[in-house]
């Protein structure tokens, strides 16, 4: 893939949806943050660029998960717009590891020193270029997926307690997050090699999954729907949750 320019239509939305009255999700679009909101943006990356993708679906009490998913992304803007260029893999990793130690702590004194935030978490899915190269990043159940040849397929595991039971049906409850009074977070790197010209990648909070099936979502993708058309359908169906999309099509 190096030496190649590579063409990314983008598509991102944040909506509450029906039954909350906040919303605490938030998307991250190269240095876009997008929530009550919808965006587009095409682009064209090179080797030497970097851009970070992000949806963020935020937890805690009155409005602390709506500074937690904010207090993240914005963080993790920063820290990725100032990475040393030349990061191989394996340090690559290294620093995103660093990065989650570092905001672990930074939410947990935020709650320390004051009593609404504690206790407030975020899940965290993304997609991050990089030296030429795409890493997937999860933490929690916030999800990535990939359509290709019209075929879906979720490139995430979920860190809930249905994907450790090995049930079907989605829980809410997470058994890893940022923030949230968790001691042990971890992050999924993942580096995708294979990027193809045509693919399309998904990047959502369990609003919109918990809303659809995979097979209406394929559906709605290879139809050519874009952000804002999932959250909306996600809303139709009851938008129980915060609903949060971030769609990218790829050209080569």
């Amino acid at each position: 893939m190096k030496n190649e320019k590579i063409e990314l239509e983008i598509s991102a939305a944040c909506r509450i949806g029906c039954v909350r009255h906040d919303n605490e999700d938030m998307i991250l679009v190269g240095y876009q943050f997008i929530r009550n909101d919808e965006y587009h943006t095409q682009l064209e990356l090179g080797d030497k660029d970097r851009f970070m993708m992000a949806v963020a679906d935020g937890m805690g009490g009155h409005l602390s998960g709506e500074v937690a998913s904010s207090d993240v992304l914005h963080n993790l803007q920063f820290f990725f717009s100032d990475l040393p260029v030349g990061l191989n893999a394996s340090s690559f990793n290294e620093m995103i590891v660093e990065w989650l130690e570092s905001i672990n702590i930074i939410l947990d004194s935020k709650g320390k020193a004051d009593e609404q935030y504690k206790g407030m978490g975020t899940t965290l899915v993304a997609l991050a270029y990089y030296d030429g190269v795409f890493y997937s990043m999860n933490c929690g159940d916030s999800r990535l997926y990939r359509v290709r040849n019209e075929e879906l397929v979720q490139l995430t595991t979920d860190h809930s307690l249905s994907s450790l039971m090995g049930n079907e049906t989605h829980s809410s409850i997470i058994t890893n997050c940022i923030g949230g009074g968790c001691t042990s977070s971890f992050i999924d790197l993942v580096q995708i090699e294979d990027i193809q010209d045509g693919d399309i990648y998904l990047l959502c909070s369990d609003g919109l999954t918990d809303m659809m099936s995979d097979h209406r979502l394929n559906i709605l993708l290879t139809e050519g729907a874009d952000a804002n058309d999932l959250c909306n359908t996600a809303i139709v169906r009851g938008g129980f949750d915060n609903v949060s999309a971030c769609l990218i099509r790829v050209k080569k």
